[in-house]
């Protein structure tokens, strides 16, 4: 009988150094990124946005966008996201939260198809 000579370490798909990946494990699609941005919560249709928080978009998908963020959102509130060059700017839907100590997990879908927003190399 032959034995392992080194034992081998396999990498999870999501590591669970943020509170993001256990949300993100919900959505298949996921991939871990790191894209900043600011975002705003619209309260009416039209309302000009006030980026009042900056976050980090931790994991994404075609459709959705996952980060952490210390505003108090809840489902189904519509947000403005941008980064700093204005080459992303999208409004999206809030379809899953999960509270922690200090923190908002957010999933948010896309309200129009934004085609090539994830480039995977």
């Amino acid at each position: 009988m032959i034995g392992l000579a080194h034992q081998g370490i396999a990498t999870a798909r999501y590591q669970d150094a943020s509170p993001v990946a256990g949300l993100a494990r919900f959505f298949p699609d996921a991939t871990a990124m790191r894209m900043p941005v600011q975002f705003a919560r619209l309260v009416e249709t039209g309302q000009l946005p006030d980026y009042s928080e900056s976050t980090v978009i931790e994991f994404g998908t075609p459709r959705e966008v996952l980060f952490a963020c210390k505003t108090p959102l809840e489902f189904a509130d519509v947000l403005k996201l941008r980064n700093s060059d204005g080459s992303f700017e999208e409004e999206a839907r809030v379809v899953a939260v999960q509270y922690h100590p200090g923190n908002t997990l957010v999933a948010a879908r896309f309200n129009r198809e934004v085609p090539n927003w994830i480039v995977k190399s």
